[in-house]
């Protein structure tokens, strides 16, 4: 079980690594149409609040895993 808890935590990241490049194309197009003001400050920020959760969601794994362990 915590072998399956640190790989899970990893695959977490992997995955959301691979798709950080995605969603910041996507923020930029989004960008590109009629967005000013503080929609535009806000859209900026999504980049960065999805590798927020990316990580949190890792390292909640991964410190779950340990503390199963009898690690943390």
């Amino acid at each position: 079980m915590v072998l399956a808890n640190l790989i899970g935590g990893f695959i977490v990241i992997l995955v959301g690594v691979t798709l950080l490049p995605t969603v910041a194309d996507e923020v930029e197009a989004a960008q590109g149409g009629n967005v000013t003001g503080a929609a535009s400050t806000v859209l900026d920020l999504t980049t960065i609040f999805f590798a927020l959760g990316i990580m949190a969601a890792g390292v909640s794994l991964a410190v779950g895993g340990l503390r199963n362990a009898g690690l943390v």
